[in-house]
């Protein structure tokens, strides 16, 4: 019998965060799944890692299931660290991350502590995938994702992905019915317009609330945003590879 695939489960909204719980469920199919999360939302920590305090990790239980968990006081990349470096004696066959309640699709991949989270795993030479349902409310329904995000991840496994790529996944916020497939695309020109909306406390200091509005910048129709737009799961190849290099030649003719 086929030995199965040791799965390592992350995300950034807190380990208790029914997306994780669902993911967790799914990967249980699959293959022997160890959970490494955060103990408290950690959204919006994109790539940051914990320098200047302790990191506590410890074993718990949440609810009935065959996979091992970790609770860690630190980010998402900080929970992959641990599991590869710490928990896992050896080198995981795959790194899921999510589901995140609320998109990662165009610019949110940077802010992004699920994908973060997946990067990580990539940077460790582990395959990873981030999952992300467009359902920002803590009781989503996590259902009509399930089928693909078991899908995606046992193609994953099957055909192997390349070392330095991790897979940027967002699903529809629409009954399983409404969803028209999968759409392999790549990540939209879009950026987020900020608003700090200034108050004053009690005490007569002044605090800040961000807020803000999606500005979508592309038009065409190969991207993640349209994909999702027209009731498709968006699929998109990420490198950590930062490198413009259509720009080395260019600035290797400036008199430096």
């Amino acid at each position: 019998m086929q030995e199965k695939p040791l799965i390592l489960v992350t995300n950034d909204d807190g380990i208790t965060a029914p997306g994780i719980r669902a993911l967790i469920k799914i990967m249980n199919k699959i293959g022997e799944v160890v959970v490494v999360a955060p103990d408290s939302p950690q959204s919006g920590m994109g790539h940051a890692i914990t320098v200047d305090n302790v990191l506590h990790c410890n074993p718990i239980t949440i609810d009935d299931g065959p996979q091992l968990e970790y609770t860690c006081s630190g980010t998402p990349a900080d929970c992959v660290k641990m599991a590869v470096s710490e928990i896992l004696n050896k080198k995981p066959d795959l790194c899921v991350s999510g589901i995140n309640h609320g998109s990662n699709s165009s610019i949110n991949v940077i802010y992004s502590g699920t994908m973060s989270a997946a990067v990580e795993a990539g940077i460790e030479g582990i395959p990873a995938i981030g999952f992300s349902l467009l359902d920002f409310k803590w009781h989503a329904d996590f259902v009509p994702a399930e089928e693909y995000v078991k899908n995606i991840t046992l193609n994953a496994l099957l055909n192997g992905m390349p070392e330095g790529i991790v897979l940027n996944v967002n699903i529809p916020n629409l009954k399983q019915e409404e969803i028209k497939g999968v759409k392999v695309c790549r990540q939209a020109n879009g950026f987020w317009k900020e608003n700090f909306d200034k108050r004053k406390s009690p005490f007569g200091k002044e605090y800040y609330w961000l807020s803000g509005e999606f500005v979508n910048k592309d038009k065409g129709q190969d991207t993640d945003i349209y994909a999702l737009e027209n009731g498709y799961v968006s699929v998109v190849p990420v490198q950590f590879d930062m490198t413009a290099h259509h720009m080395i030649q260019k600035l290797n003719s400036w008199e430096l």
